[in-house]
């Protein structure tokens, strides 16, 4: 829509990943929550905007991570039941809100506010989107302006579990299998479980048609040989896979608690839920099963400053900060890419890579600010323009050769977050698993019937245990026991199966019983050990 010459492009990448959590013996699992709050905080809102900006014609690009786990979570016909159930209690309390706020104007607003909001998702969950969120973002990818990638089967952090190559090889193999399960084709790019590289995943990369990686910037800075353009244009392994590094400043003006855009004291404060606050007898039913005070998603105050003191949210005012602070950012990338196209014989690409959930959920005007973003520069003259990583190789395919540094974008840019006091006994477990599980594959290569069953689901058990989430939740010491029981129960299951199918001595029951509850990757095959 501008006229002005294009000297550069931006591309954002949201990264949408859950752990799996699939409880069918029970609803009073806490964790359950984290799916649905995501649905109705960040994946219903980008839709929503992606909708409205088709609906006025803007061209936009804009590319997203959806993890197997995810994938998996939103396809559940029992997950998508208990979203509707989660919604309608969620209305059932918005209505007596309009009550008890009665008196209140101002705060009367906002009760009637989240009302519409939880009403307006469960119509479009269910009568927009006939519960189907992932065929939602499948049509933005077929009409051209969502580019949709991968990830590890389990979001396994690849820098520790290389050890024993073949469970990378079976993070990355499970993840491209269940890409093609939901939409059709074969992706092109992967995000790497917390952006962790290990050169050793390269050839595994190439051999399952993966074109490209998401790093942290060091891992493009410390690259050897050093990149001559660093993050502003990709690199090429020798192995011939394209790497695209985190842009520094983008980063800080988005994520930074102290100076990024979400910390303006007109937006919704997060950390104020009514779910803490209101009077426990009334907001009994509407919490966790066990009694416990957990977030309801009401929340009634903004920011407003560093003190304890909170005004009421305005989601007029919030709008405008986003409408500012959309001009910023904007204002900043047209900078950028100017001082860059002067010292660069390519375009640059400026990469913004996110957790999707930082939009919407913790920055809970994050969708309208790229909605604002995106028209403006669609609308406004404009020295750049918003692209994928794969339109971006397609577009420029020579780039300089260089092996990425080891690192990822964990505390510090390297493994700490995943290896140290408060979890390291864990990958003792998942490396003798590991192990145990080729060496089922090469023990039994052609099973069938129960022992192909079991086999397979070792494979399940082991890939869920290696979930990053698990050793990210210990070290954060947030919901640790849940973290610490998932693990536990995933290793000794598999431990279980091991020794019955090395003695021939499968529980059929205990089989079916575990596959009830750890359902996913109904496709896979243990040989992918072999």
């Amino acid at each position: 829509m501008n006229n002005k010459e294009i000297k550069g492009y931006v591309s954002f990448i949201l990264h949408a990943h859950l752990p799996f959590v699939h409880h069918p013996e029970s609803e009073n699992y806490l964790e359950e929550r984290w799916l649905f709050e995501a649905i109705s905080e960040t994946y219903i809102p980008l839709l929503l905007n992606f909708k409205k900006l088709e609906e006025e014609k803007v061209d936009f690009k804009i590319t997203m991570s959806m993890t197997p786990p995810l994938l998996s979570m939103l396809a559940s016909p029992l997950l998508q039941k208990r979203y509707v159930k989660y919604l309608k209690s969620h209305i059932e309390l918005c209505q007596k809100e309009l009550k008890r706020t009665a008196s209140d104007k101002k705060l009367n607003e906002l009760s009637k506010y989240y009302f519409d909001k939880y009403s307006n998702d469960l119509h479009i969950f269910k009568d927009v989107y006939n519960c189907n969120l992932i065929e939602a973002f499948k049509y933005f990818q077929d009409i051209g302006v969502l580019e949709i990638i991968t990830c590890g089967a389990t979001h396994g952090y690849f820098p520790i579990l290389y050890v024993n190559e073949k469970t990378i090889k079976a993070q990355i193999a499970v993840g491209v299998q269940t890409y093609e399960k939901y939409f059709g084709r074969k992706p092109r790019g992967i995000w790497l479980p917390e952006c962790g590289y290990v050169p050793e995943a390269d050839k595994y990369l190439k051999e399952f048609g993966i074109e490209y990686i998401i790093t942290e910037s060091h891992g493009i800075l410390y690259a050897d040989p050093t990149p001559i353009y660093g993050t502003f244009a990709p690199i090429v392994s020798p192995n011939g896979v394209v790497a695209f590094g985190r842009d520094i400043e983008t980063s800080r003006q988005v994520w930074s608690s102290i100076n990024g855009y979400p910390g303006d004291f007109n937006y919704r404060e997060f950390y104020r839920d009514i779910g803490y606050e209101a009077d426990y007898d009334y907001i009994k039913p509407y919490i966790a099963a066990n009694g416990a005070r957990v977030d309801t998603g009401i929340k009634y105050y903004r920011i407003t400053s560093k003190s304890e003191f909170k005004d009421y949210y305005n989601p007029r005012w919030a709008m405008d900060s986003a409408e500012k602070q959309a001009g910023h950012f904007f204002d900043c990338r047209q900078a950028q890419i100017s001082e860059l196209s002067d010292v660069m014989d390519t375009p640059p690409i400026v990469v913004c890579p996110y957790d999707a959930e930082l939009y919407g959920h913790w920055w809970y005007e994050g969708p309208y600010w790229l909605y604002v973003l995106f028209k403006k520069i669609y609308y406004d003259d404009c020295n750049f323009k918003l692209i994928t990583p794969g339109e971006y190789i397609d577009k420029y395919p020579d780039m300089q050769i260089s092996t990425p540094c080891r690192s990822s974008w964990g505390a510090n840019g390297y493994s700490e977050v995943w290896l140290n006091p408060t979890n390291d006994y864990i990958h003792r477990h998942l490396h003798k698993a590991g192990d145990r599980m080729v060496e089922l594959a090469h023990t039994f290569p052609n099973a069938k019937g129960l022992k192909k069953k079991a086999l397979n689901q070792c494979a399940r058990e082991l890939l869920l245990a290696q979930s990053s989430d698990w050793l990210f939740i210990i070290t954060n010491g947030t919901m640790v026991d849940y973290a610490k029981k998932r693990i536990k129960d995933h290793i000794g299951r598999f431990t279980k199966l091991y020794y019955e199918l090395k003695n021939d001595t499968i529980d059929e029951m205990f089989l079916k019983e575990i596959y009830k509850k750890d359902k996913i990757f109904e496709d896979i095959d243990y040989m992918i050990y072999y």
